[in-house]
């Protein structure tokens, strides 16, 4: 059909759905629907318009005559249908919309959703959209992810209509699985301990004999010690599964593992005393008194004295850990001190971190700035633009040294920073080769590697000698390249056909694939050096999952918490998250910590119906499904430790 022969006039005059009346979008919808169809029953011929092929199919003809009454009708009769009722909705509410972790990011996404409809209207010539499809167009980000299906013929729009086949991409695109950088790194001492006289893997009872048997070298001994640690993966079933009433945004320990703590949803902060790992101990709850959305993210001071957690805010809040303390936390306001540069409460922030002397905090925002504040004259030390979109992730180089600090940001860089000349806002290096953005960033402390997440669903292992200097990196604008990729990693499902090596090259040293970094922030981390021989990287998963990587970038183990954890509470739906209306069991790993010195895992998560409860599940070794010891595994407590009725033990 001729998109010329529209009745221009029946088109909403606004591309704000702020402006369109209820009633005007309810006759346009409806009228393009009628001429969609008119135009396909009349229709001989395929159309073809800018190289795209369609081919209509109608399903089920016969019995249009007979439904017609119940398919259109006008819509001043006042009999308004349930699609139109959601959509008028939907339009009423759009000013207040917060239904997401970055709903602020994106000011014309509602633009480009009705954009998107209007296209997909003129394109395919037929209004045959199903009221899934058109309240998913409405919420969505990612239009495409929502019309554009695989199927084995080529792709479809889910409405009906075909498109030519793209050109398959090249199967040899994606980085070699086993690296061979990452074979060299697990045998170079750094990333644990690698037997080479051994061909097949010793068992646990074996290396314990050896041990207590005691005829080794020194050097033996100490080496089937490191292998011990590194082979006791935490297994799938958990020991104890704590529940919250809200999702769970975070968790780690505290460096000497006496210390854990999550964060929720619904602005609070649970402190655990984990000095024994199997027998925790609830601490204190704090919370953030005027948070937006969630907690985004947390850090513990050096001396587990102190707790930094932040909110969409340009505050921080600041809480003694101390269970005796129970005053109110302090409130560190990082827009102060610039006279009405941005005004209070004019940016979010994503992640912040303790300097390693505890002195200093670094802050990431969603105004594509690093911020630098002291502490004890809470003061800001620096303000740097020093990205093109927001930064999601920062954190130091070394714990031992204050000075050289890392961002990630969802430009798709990161950017290494020395503290001592950060005032021109000009930074050391950077590293390139996602392709989508930066979720999460971790170091490994020793000043030298640096692990990442990215939207393009890579994480990445970086070596600082390996940086590009600032003058290869404007030369080269490598954001040119992955600038309005569009994908929208909140709503849509990441199609590998997509997937490409960045046009500006990858400084990396191993990329890993496998898990999904969808929906949220995804974090990843580097396994400790006590416990695990630092062998290991890991990342949660929105697929209910936490993977465990070698450092070639091979599947070590995967975790299940989804399993783990399923049926273990009453189903009881307080909120539908992310749109998501399906009322079964679903599990959202958003982040995972490592105990420093025992075999044990916690992860942190979106549980339950639909997503919309939180849990902490805690996965230790066991060579078995069950164990006689106390206290016993898959019991189920609530936020403060306790039994509950709607709780059930797995």
């Amino acid at each position: 059909m001729d998109t010329s022969d529209r009745d221009s006039s029946a088109q909403p005059v606004s591309n704000d759905p702020q402006e369109l009346d209820e009633e005007l979008l309810s006759d346009w919808y409806i009228q393009q629907q009628e001429q969609a169809a008119e135009s396909s029953l009349n229709s001989d011929q395929d159309e073809s318009e800018s190289g795209v092929h369609y081919e209509y199919v109608l399903e089920d003809a016969e019995d249009d005559d007979d439904d017609d009454d119940e398919d259109y009708h006008d819509a001043e009769d006042g009999e308004d249908t349930e699609t139109e009722r959601e959509v008028a909705g939907l339009l009423a509410s759009n000013g207040d919309d917060d239904d997401g972790e970055e709903n602020e990011e994106d000011s014309d996404d509602a633009d480009d959703a009705l954009d998107g409809v209007q296209a997909i209207l003129d394109g395919a010539g037929i209004g045959w959209l199903s009221r899934a499809q058109v309240m998913a167009l409405l919420r969505g980000r990612n239009l495409g992810s929502i019309l554009v299906e695989e199927g084995d013929d080529g792709e479809f729009l889910s409405f009906g209509a075909r498109r030519r086949r793209r050109a398959p991409p090249d199967p040899n695109r994606f980085p070699k699985v086993p690296s061979e950088k990452g074979i060299e790194l697990m045998h170079s001492g750094v990333f644990g301990a690698t037997d080479a006289r051994v061909h097949k893997q010793k068992q646990l009872a074996r290396r314990i004999l050896d041990r207590e048997l005691g005829f080794d070298t020194r050097v033996d001994r100490q080496k089937n010690q490191d292998m011990m640690a590194q082979n006791m993966l935490p297994s799938n079933r958990a020991e104890m599964i704590v529940h919250y009433d809200s999702p769970v945004y975070s968790g780690q320990f505290s460096e000497d593992g006496n210390f854990f703590y999550a964060c929720g949803h619904d602005f609070k902060v649970r402190m655990y005393d984990t000095s024994n790992p199997y027998n925790w101990k609830y601490y204190k709850t704090v919370e953030y008194p005027f948070g937006q959305w969630t907690l985004t993210d947390a850090s513990l001071s050096p001396d587990n004295k102190w707790l930094a957690y932040t909110s969409i805010h340009s505050s921080v809040c600041l809480a003694p850990t101390d269970p005796n303390d129970r005053g109110d936390p302090y409130t560190l306001n990082l827009d102060a001190g610039r006279g009405g540069h941005r005004g209070y409460h004019n940016f979010g922030i994503w992640s912040v971190r303790f300097s390693g002397d505890g002195r200093e905090l670094v802050a990431g925002t969603n105004k594509c700035s690093i911020i630098v504040y002291d502490i004890e004259s809470r003061t800001v030390l620096h303000d740097v633009q020093g990205h093109e979109d927001d930064v999601n992730a920062v954190c130091f180089a070394d714990k031992s040294s204050p000075h050289i600090l890392y961002s990630g940001s969802d430009d798709t860089t990161i950017k290494v920073w020395d503290r001592r000349s950060m005032g021109d806002g000009r930074p050391a290096g950077a590293f390139i080769g996602h392709t989508e953005g930066l979720t999460y960033i971790d170091s490994k402390g020793d000043g030298r590697y640096i692990l990442s997440n990215g939207k393009d669903q890579t994480m990445k292992l970086w070596d600082l000698r390996n940086v590009m200097s600032t003058d290869r990196f404007s030369e080269l604008n490598p954001t040119q390249h992955t600038a309005g990729r569009g994908f929208d990693y909140r709503m849509g499902v990441y199609n590998d056909d997509d997937w490409e090596p960045h046009p500006s090259g990858d400084n990396s040293v191993v990329t890993f694939r496998g898990h999904k970094v969808l929906q949220t922030l995804i974090r990843c981390h580097f396994s400790p050096p006590s416990s695990t021989n630092s062998r290991y990287v890991y990342s949660g998963s929105q697929d209910g999952k936490v993977w465990i990587y070698n450092m070639d970038a091979t599947v070590a183990s995967v975790i299940d918490v989804n399993k783990a954890t399923r049926g273990s509470r009453t189903s009881q739906r307080r909120r539908v998250f992310y749109y998501d209306e399906s009322p079964s069991w679903r599990t959202c790993v958003r982040d995972a910590s490592w105990h420093p010195n025992a075999p044990l895992l916690v992860a942190s998560a979106w549980n339950g119906a639909g997503a919309s409860f939180g849990t902490c599940s805690v996965h230790s070794f066991n060579e078995a499904d069950d164990d006689e010891a106390e206290p016993r595994m898959g019991r189920s407590v609530d936020e403060q430790l306790r039994t509950d009725p709607s709780l059930k033990d797995v």
